[in-house]
């Protein structure tokens, strides 16, 4: 397993933009598979974004085309960023990583997760 941190997170008025990061502590970074889920209040925890360790990505219908995951290996971290958010993306928002990904949109496919940082829009 590896350890994340997440940051970046905050309140922001409906139509700006935030960038997520996760830190990863550990050398062997490039090997994990990386994904952000979220949470909102009384709902079950979402699949937004993953990468994987060749750099393909995939991305949820609600968020497709606003939010883009990417990696810096050299960094140990992995990014969300969020562009035309609306009230609706409000909530906490995880990181998670696996070394061996199997289905990336189901959170139980990982086997590492950060803190959360919350993201609220306000409209």
């Amino acid at each position: 397993q590896v350890q994340l941190v997440e940051s970046g997170g905050g309140l922001v008025q409906a139509g700006g933009s935030l960038r997520l990061s996760c830190a990863a502590s550990g050398r062997t970074f490039s090997s994990y598979a990386m994904g952000w889920f979220r949470q909102a209040p009384g709902k079950e925890r979402e699949f937004v974004a993953a990468i994987r360790r060749s750099g393909s990505t995939y991305s949820a219908s609600p968020v497709k085309g606003r939010f883009s995951i990417s990696r810096d290996n050299a960094k140990n971290t992995v990014y969300l960023q969020m562009n035309s958010l609306k009230p609706e993306d409000t909530a906490v928002y995880y990181c998670a990583a696996v070394s061996r990904l199997a289905a990336y949109s189901n959170y139980k496919s990982y086997d590492s997760w950060g803190q959360g940082t919350q993201v609220t829009v306000s409209s």
